[in-house]
């Protein structure tokens, strides 16, 4: 068992920290982040793990990273997913139960980007490919190998997956501080400590069984700040940044990123008083009746019937599943900025307000600007 690493950084009582997690490789994303956020050399920009894999351009990315720390503040945490990759690097243990499987099905992945670029065709020779990679690219190994499990300061702890307390932190083993499912759903609680423990991993819109959002969760009577925006995850995933005034500031608010377009809202709408979040892990569904924009469907868990995006319906081994999807209607006022999911002729047009997904049924003055607020 590895022990997690526990670094305690200086945070300047009078610079701004942008705390941002599960980027999985979205290059694009995280530049529209960071401009969306006004990032610039005098924030402190802490990446609370999943930076590398499931998206587009692990390695761009890195490579962005790398030289933004030429003249910003970065302080990267390890997640579940970069750590996979530096178990490649490491040693074969993981070959033939994980990696024997992943690669094939992982194209994206940054050690098949390697591979690549190196002019290595025979990605499923495990051992050969280690050896490229260690020898072309020795900088992605040794960034791996530099990545904390923990970030501590005085008020706050930054962490990919959780703790399960803040005592002898370094005792606790690595890999379930990268990977620890529900964690918000958990029974912690540091009100008592002064800090809060701001973590990702999770998507936070797995949480709310009615209302899908993928806004940051600030709990502020537990001390838990959980901001796993779905990015690549999601269909209609964002990036989040938690935008922390200083070190010590309580004064917490977001901004997100989604590369969606947008278009304002010309009639108001009330929200629904009874819907439902179908989430990854309980999407089984059947089809009532099959339509070229929408099918009818019956959530198999809840019994709901609702109409799903026929686009949205894939087969898995344990049977018909859905991707996110929700019979949630959006309140809406007039002149409000949303971001445009899907349009249907039938239901009206899925959007985004302030990080939650739901339905709009109204009529849209359609724009050109690409951005989600949140506050």
């Amino acid at each position: 068992m590895a022990l997690a690493t526990v670094v305690h950084p200086a945070l300047a009582p009078s610079r701004r920290i942008l705390a941002v997690s599960d980027i999985h490789g979205n290059r694009a994303f995280f530049r529209g982040l960071l401009e969306k956020a006004a990032f610039s050399s005098r924030d402190i920009l802490v990446l609370v793990g999943d930076i590398l894999e499931k998206g587009p351009d692990s390695l761009g990315l890195l490579r962005d990273i790398l030289e933004l720390s030429q003249d910003h503040t970065i302080l990267p945490v390890c997640g579940n997913c970069d750590g996979l990759v530096l178990r490649f690097f490491e040693d074969d243990l993981w070959d033939q139960g994980f990696f024997r499987v992943y690669l094939p099905a992982h194209p994206e992945s940054i050690l098949r980007q390697m591979a690549r670029e190196a002019g290595f065709d025979r990605w499923d020779d495990l051992p050969r490919l280690r050896e490229c990679l260690r020898r072309t690219f020795p900088w992605v190994w040794d960034w791996l190998r530099s990545l904390p499990t923990i970030l501590e300061s005085e008020h706050l702890v930054f962490v990919h997956g959780g703790v399960p307390s803040l005592d002898r932190m370094e005792e606790l083993d690595a890999w379930h501080c990268m990977k620890n499912d529900d964690y918000w759903g958990q029974d912690h609680s540091f009100a008592h400590t002064g800090k809060y423990v701001v973590v990702g991993h999770w998507p936070v819109t797995l949480y709310d069984p009615r209302i899908p959002s993928a806004a940051p969760i600030i709990d502020r009577a537990r001390h838990i700040i959980s901001i796993d925006g779905g990015c690549v995850l999601k269909l209609d995933g964002q990036l989040n940044a938690l935008i922390i005034p200083e070190e010590s500031s309580p004064d917490f608010s977001w901004t997100a990123y989604d590369g969606l377009p947008t278009a304002r809202a010309l009639d108001p709408q009330a929200p629904s008083e009874d819907s439902l979040n179908i989430r990854w892990g309980r999407n089984r569904v059947e089809v009532l009746e099959r339509g070229p924009e929408l099918s009818l469907c019956r959530h198999l868990e809840t019994g709901r019937v609702l109409p799903i995006l026929t686009s949205y319906l894939y087969d898995s081994p344990e049977g018909l599943r859905c991707e996110d999807s929700t019979d949630y209607l959006l309140p809406v006022v007039p002149g409000d900025c949303l971001s445009i999911v899907a349009r249907t002729g039938e239901m009206g047009t899925l959007v985004k307000k302030n990080g939650v997904t739901g339905w709009y049924r109204g009529r849209l003055n359609d724009e050109t600007k690409r951005e989600t607020k949140g506050t």
